[in-house]
């Protein structure tokens, strides 16, 4: 009878450790919440953001996005209400990407009416104005690709996305052609042109 004390003893107080180490684990290790995951985004880049395109501007993306030693920002004017029956994807009134030049930042591609970069208009973009894109994008190993869509306002059928990426050879955002493989040049204008505002 001693025996089976003894032994009952010594399951209980091993159970009784265990049960311990558990909760000192679970004590230790809390969980997660998606505020403590997202990273923040310093005040430099917000203001940045601000001064590119208005108070409400949100970073989306920032860091080396072309893989060119330069840190850059993707910033868009979300839209307040997403249309019904739409893919996934941002729905902005305009984007862009600035990029850090020394102690100031420049704007280097822009999505408002139309696609444009600092040489002029992308190929692929409309003529005629656009108020509002669908905005995807992926970051790979050769940097960020955009996908900009046209919301037609009109019921009919969706144009295909336009794919925007650095080109590293020219040192710029361009438009790759419908097969998404070979980047294209910019036009100096689209017909009547609407007011060109980026840096040079």
């Amino acid at each position: 009878m001693r025996n089976m004390g003894n032994r009952s003893t010594w399951i209980a107080a091993l159970l009784a450790g265990a049960l311990m180490i558990f909760a000192a684990a679970c004590s230790q290790a809390p969980a997660k919440t998606a505020a403590q995951a997202a990273p923040a985004v310093p005040e430099a880049y917000r203001a940045a953001a601000r001064d590119a395109l208005g108070d409400g501007t949100k970073v989306i993306l920032s860091g080396d996005l072309a893989h060119n030693g330069h840190i850059q920002l993707l910033i868009v004017n979300e839209l307040p209400r997403t249309p019904k029956n739409l893919v996934p994807g941002l729905v902005v009134s305009r984007a862009a990407i600035i990029e850090k030049d020394g102690n100031d930042w420049r704007e280097i591609f822009l999505a408002d009416s139309h696609l444009k970069n600092e040489k002029g208009f992308l190929a692929g973009t409309p003529i005629a104005e656009v108020n509002a894109w669908r905005v995807q994008y992926r970051k790979g190993p050769k940097g960020l690709a955009m996908f900009f869509t046209p919301l037609e306002q009109t019921s009919g059928a969706q144009p295909p996305p336009i794919e925007v990426a650095w080109n590293p050879a020219v040192h710029r955002y361009q438009s790759l052609d419908r097969n998404y493989k070979h980047f294209l040049s910019e036009a100096s204008s689209l017909g009547p042109a609407p007011e060109f505002r980026m840096n040079q």
